[in-house]
């Protein structure tokens, strides 16, 4: 697993290390601190995939359309 500060994790890497940590964890074959100490990461890493999706999502417009059924121009999926 990777010790780089996972503020600076893209989502596939913290992904991907969020993976690997279910998969430690699942085995069953870790040590209470180890599993406590992995368990912690994961929770982080889950918090960033979180946020990252979250930023996308706000990202994300949705194409408005006038009375005649034609585009007209976007706004946020949220306002």
């Amino acid at each position: 697993m990777s010790e780089k500060p996972i503020e600076e994790m893209s989502f596939e890497e913290a992904m991907r290390e969020l993976e690997q940590v279910v998969g430690h964890l699942e085995k069953g074959d870790v040590e209470l601190e180890e599993s406590i100490r992995l368990y912690e990461r994961g929770a982080q890493l889950k918090e960033r995939c979180a946020a990252t999706l979250k930023a996308a999502e706000e990202k994300v417009a949705k194409i408005t359309t006038g009375a005649d059924g034609r585009p007209t121009g976007t706004e946020p999926l949220d306002p």
